[in-house]
């Protein structure tokens, strides 16, 4: 299992509380829970050619460095489906076989050892006809199955009869095929049902809500280039997750994988769902800024890039909201006059030139760090 990945909740910021999480069924995606209660999985999607087992897991590596609970790759050809044996056993976090237009490779993946698979019933030619075979091996083998409806292939019959992919054309097609495989018993299933909008998004899984107790996994897919993809993800997933909607995410952007593991982590800390790590606040800048702040957020950024400790650091420009913020950072400074007053726990601790900023910030830090982890 992913070694950052939490056991429980985050605890709430002071004066606030953790959403109540909806009530659904657990599924068990490889070692990882999911929904009943578990903690909200980050996810995301390799982007190498599944059939190069070593740059594939090579990105792996990566994503789950960066937080990633659960891993898909797609396989869109016989060499992809060759991969995931190897794949799946060398993978550090479970992996979701992702299948379109060919059935023959669910079994494929369920043969392989693959955590999960992902069919997109509107992508896979006479998929009802089916739904017996793969509810028998899934069910055999004890692996779940994602439920995955998009905007782009929603079943032709539902866009007929709907005009477009509204969120209730969506939540029928989903429940649709849920309830095909619940004629065969099976019910290990996770619902998603994307569209590149965030409303409609947030409409569709508010209607799933209400009509099942499946896990549901959360996505605003072609969200987009970085910036807007991860505003537009930001939106739905917090809508959702603040009435305790979803159960997995992924944070669909045109950015590498780990891009989106990063922002899916720091959505989930935001909403006190995930434990924070590093968190910088820092001013936006005014008239008053006697610093280039823009400037030393970003350097003080990069210096702790990757800084595993759950540290809040101020970086702020002036002396009005400066002390205010650091009083509520565990470390921070505020600048003027080109020097920076250094703050631990709201006290000033000592004053450096503003070239020294980023080595002093990172100093007190490091003495910092230990009292800040959380109780093993």
């Amino acid at each position: 299992m992913n070694p950052g990945r939490p056991d429980a909740p985050a605890p709430a910021p002071p004066g606030t509380t953790t959403p109540a999480r909806r009530p659904s069924r657990r599924l068990q995606i490889g070692r990882v829970p999911v929904g009943g209660g578990a903690p909200v999985s980050v996810q995301t999607m390799t982007t190498t050619r599944t059939a190069d087992v070593d740059a594939t897991l090579r990105q792996i590596a990566e994503v789950t460095a960066a937080g990633c609970d659960i891993v898909r790759v797609a396989v869109p050809g016989r060499d992809d489906a060759e991969a995931l044996p190897a794949i799946a056993a060398k993978s550090p976090i479970p992996v979701i076989a992702d299948i379109h237009f060919q059935p023959r490779y669910v079994f494929a993946a369920i043969d392989a050892g693959c955590a999960a698979v992902r069919v997109n019933p509107g992508n896979i030619r006479k998929f009802d006809d089916r739904v017996g075979e793969i509810a028998a091996a899934a069910s055999a083998a004890r692996v779940p199955i994602r439920i995955g409806v998009n905007a782009g292939s929603l079943d032709p019959r539902l866009l007929a009869r709907y005009g477009r992919a509204t969120p209730e054309a969506l939540v029928e097609s989903a429940l649709w095929e849920c309830s095909l495989f619940e004629e065969h018993g099976f019910t290990d299933l996770k619902i998603a049902v994307k569209h590149h909008d965030p409303l409609t998004v947030i409409a569709a899984n508010r209607l799933l809500a209400g009509a099942c107790d499946y896990p549901l996994h959360l996505g605003v897919t072609e969200a987009g280039p970085a910036y807007q993809g991860t505003v537009k993800s930001a939106v739905a997933f917090g809508a959702l997750l603040a009435e305790g909607i979803g159960d997995t995410i992924r944070v669909s952007l045109s950015a590498p994988p780990v891009e989106q593991v990063k922002a899916g982590c720091h959505i989930l800390a935001s909403l006190g769902l995930r434990p924070r790590k590093l968190e910088i606040v820092s001013c936006p800048g005014c008239g008053r800024l006697q610093v280039d702040i823009h400037r030393l957020a970003a350097r003080v950024e990069a210096a702790f890039d990757g800084f595993p400790h759950p540290l809040r650091v101020a970086v702020m420009g002036c002396v009005v909201n400066g002390p205010g913020e650091a009083r509520e950072a565990d470390l921070g400074v505020s600048c003027g006059n080109g020097k920076g007053q250094i703050f631990v726990k709201g006290e000033v601790v000592r004053t450096v030139p503003e070239t020294k900023v980023v080595d002093a910030l990172v100093e007190e830090a490091l003495r910092l760090a230990p009292a800040t982890d959380p109780a093993p």
